[in-house]
């Protein structure tokens, strides 16, 4: 257990830590992190804040779909914007190309491996993964329309708003996933050998949370 919960802790550090470098190198984030800088820019938040404040409105929705969530949830709403803000407040955007290129590159495998900690840990979902996959349960959409549905719905938004859509959007898009599943087994813990606890949250193992929220 103190092996599960240090893995969880610094996944979710080191995941707020990898989102600020993609957000300093300026060449464009992931849809969520979109949408947060957007709102951040209407309404003085800061953009690490802001996450935390719209994990915690996806973990509303989380309601009517009947999802539960775990201690790693809970966590992740508290931890990731946070360790997030705190980079942004001493890390500055490099002026040449390549320096923002090469923060762009850090970020992202910081985030694919803080991924396959806090995912290996098995303490639950984000609250944007369980949001997939509550309304896969609950209406039997596909996990991947859903997850275009819902982040191409926040992209949009998020642009919209002011957020910062670029290269780095397309490369996030189509990279994390392939660095995810290279991450997952090298910090996946198996589960304990013990039968499951009544209405306890199934373990993000599946390929449906491969993805991070």
């Amino acid at each position: 257990m103190p092996r599960r919960i240090l893995q969880l802790l610094v996944g979710l550090a080191l995941y707020g830590f990898g989102c600020a470098l993609t957000v300093t190198a300026g060449l464009g984030v992931d849809p969520w992190t979109v949408l947060a800088e957007g709102l951040s820019l209407r309404t003085g938040i800061g953009v690490g804040w802001m996450t935390n404040l719209l994990g915690a409105v996806v973990l509303l929705a989380w309601i009517p779909l009947h999802q539960h969530p775990g201690i790693g949830t809970l966590a992740n709403i508290a931890l990731v914007g946070t360790a997030m803000q705190a980079t942004l407040a001493v890390v500055s955007t490099p002026s040449a190309p390549l320096p923002r290129v090469a923060m762009l590159g850090a970020g992202l495998v910081a985030v694919a491996v803080a991924s396959g900690l806090y995912i290996g840990a098995r303490f639950g979902p984000g609250p944007r993964d369980g949001l997939m996959t509550g309304l896969h349960a609950r209406f039997g959409t596909p996990i991947w329309l859903c997850r275009l549905a819902v982040e191409g719905s926040v992209l949009v938004l998020g642009w919209w708003l002011g957020g910062t859509v670029g290269i780095g959007t397309v490369v996030f898009a189509v990279s994390i996933g392939p660095l995810v599943h290279m991450a997952l087994p090298l910090f996946d813990i198996p589960p304990e050998n013990r039968s499951p606890q009544p209405g306890a949250v199934s373990a993000p193992g599946t390929q449906a949370a491969r993805r991070p929220a």
